[in-house]
């Protein structure tokens, strides 16, 4: 694992701002922590030599730079948790960002994503609280100790250089061995979330079938796999900090008898020799804690490389052209995905303005990515669609999308009123694409109306009920090209022919792409294109 991942400077500007407040508090400690090994060697000094008692003169400044010391590592928390908590936001906002822009087929799971902005992104709390303050400790503070040890004691400053560079030396043998474990437990974290995620969502399902229990050992056998994979990490970072205690511990040793031999014999006095021997355990110190805190901030920085990776995807190419209108033209257009052998689609058609056109087929025969490269989600990896002669790789994909009402199978309802969930931020008359859409009736009937508040995910209504809320959303839209990604499939007949009404009054007048299975969803289309392996073109149904 790197110090300092670079890339945390690139997507995160508070930490620039944080590290140049660490350099000036950390030389601010360092400069102290000499005064202070000065002050008390001659407060010593003249107690055992001289008789003095400590006069209050000489235990001022000792109190001032002790409490002068307190503030400087009082200063230095403060500017970590802010750092910390501005890089968090920061990091947030634009993974968020990125994966609405990246689009559904880019998707993570919901489990991972969650884990990722949350448990793991506060695990940077103890990056920039205790590690990353403490290596510029570990650069700073021992160059200075020896800058000012050097003309005191030869001898000394020789062992301290020299056995310096043994501990982060053991300590990048120590993170070889622990970077990839680190890895692999915030990977089981993200798994087990992701999958407990899933448990919970279709918990009802599992209970009608009898499966539940079954799930409940597969989290156990998770979580058990968990909790021995971070054991074996704790276990290491225990060993590796009684490691590097050990290394200092004995260098330490090694100056005192040094210091103490020439004590003895009469070539060192007792004043340089007091303060050779505070100002060295404080040179191995930051180095030491270093290693200590490398552990707990490991998982921290293992979340921020995940959410680099996220962040570095590229996004679909998008160009300052306007969208015209005209005909969509699919000209050999073939997608491929990373994994699969065979195309996820083929085609070559022309849809005319003001058609409904159903997209029909075997399940993965590319009904919806066909849908996804409309909608400049998938960029396809050979031939090109044209709107009015225009190739969409020269559009602006959000003025493009502005012109789309998209209804896909499961449409995603927030934990906000219904009215909310049909307006989306957009002015309009919600309750007239209501009607429309079919949906009025039933939400006059909810507690409150327009006003009644829904669960996540829509929990309060049925399959039907969001269907219609989404078509409610397309007539709010009034866009001219609607897709519909199978939006009869998981409802009963009744419930479908209420939908399949709301979608003949959407398609007046529009251009409507309908991903169909159901034969009675195909009859509404003025055309069906039926998808296969091999380059399709349209078949008149």
């Amino acid at each position: 694992m790197k110090p300092l991942d670079p890339r945390l400077l690139t997507y995160a500007r508070a930490t620039r701002v944080y590290l140049a407040a660490t350099v000036v508090l950390g030389a601010a400690q360092a400069a102290l922590l000499i005064a202070q090994a000065v002050l008390l060697a001659n407060a010593i000094t003249a107690v055992f030599l001289d008789g003095d008692s400590l006069a209050v003169a000489g235990v001022l400044p000792l109190i001032a730079v002790v409490a002068a010391r307190a503030m400087v590592a009082w200063l230095q928390e403060v500017a970590a948790a802010r750092s910390a908590a501005s890089v968090k936001s920061e990091l947030r906002r634009r993974l968020l960002a990125h994966l609405a822009a990246l689009g559904p087929s880019h998707r993570r799971p919901a489990g991972e994503v969650a884990a990722l902005a949350g448990h793991g992104l506060d695990a940077l709390d103890a990056y920039f609280a205790r590690y990353l303050p403490q290596l510029v400790l570990a650069v700073l503070v021992p160059g200075i100790l020896l800058v000012r040890l050097l003309p005191a004691d030869l001898i000394a400053t020789v062992t301290i250089a020299v056995t310096l560079p043994l501990i982060p030396l053991f300590m990048a043998l120590v993170g070889l061995h622990t970077e990839e474990r680190n890895r692999r437990q915030f990977r089981l974290l993200a798994r087990l979330s992701h999958h407990f995620l899933d448990v919970i969502a279709g918990l009802p399902t599992l209970k009608l079938f009898g499966r539940a229990r079954a799930q409940a050992g597969i989290i156990r056998r998770i979580s058990d796999e968990q909790r021995e994979q971070t054991m074996r990490t704790l276990r290491t970072a225990f060993l590796s900090s009684l490691v590097l205690e050990l290394l200092a511990t004995l260098s330490v040793a090694l100056v005192a008898v040094g210091i103490g031999l020439r004590l003895v014999s009469g070539n060192l006095d007792l004043a340089t020799a007091l303060m050779v021997l505070i100002l060295a355990p404080e040179a191995y110190r930051p180095l030491r804690e270093v290693g200590a805190n490398y552990h707990a901030s490991a998982e921290g920085l293992a979340a921020a490389a995940e959410v680099f990776a996220v962040l570095e995807t590229p996004l679909p190419v998008s160009r300052s052209a306007s969208p015209p209108a005209g005909e969509i033209l699919f000209e050999d257009v073939e997608v491929r995905f990373a994994g699969r052998s065979e195309p996820a689609l083929r085609l070559t058609t022309t849809i005319e303005p003001g058609t409904v056109v159903a997209l029909t087929g075997a399940s993965g025969c590319g009904k919806s990515t066909a849908l996804n490269v409309l909608l400049g989600f998938v960029t396809p990896s050979s031939g090109r669609v044209l709107v009015g002669g225009v190739p969409m790789s020269d559009f602006d994909l959000a003025a493009w999308r502005c012109q789309i009402a998209w209804v896909p199978q499961r449409p995603h309802l927030f934990a906000s009123s219904v009215y909310a969930n049909i307006a989306l931020d957009r002015s309009g008359d919600v309750e007239a694409a209501a009607r429309l859409a079919g949906a009025d009736g039933f939400i006059r009937e909810l507690p409150d109306g327009y006003d009644t508040l829904l669960g996540d995910s829509g929990t309060g209504l049925s399959a039907g009920q969001r269907q219609r809320i989404a078509l409610a959303r397309a007539f709010l839209r009034d866009a001219p090209i609607v897709l519909l990604d199978e939006p009869t499939a998981n409802l009963d007949a009744g419930t479908a022919a209420e939908v399949m009404d709301a979608i003949r009054r959407l398609a007046r007048g529009r251009t409507v792409l309908i991903a169909a299975h159901r034969p009675e969803l195909i009859a509404l289309a003025d055309r069906e294109i039926r998808l296969s392996g091999s380059f399709v073109t349209a078949g008149v149904s």
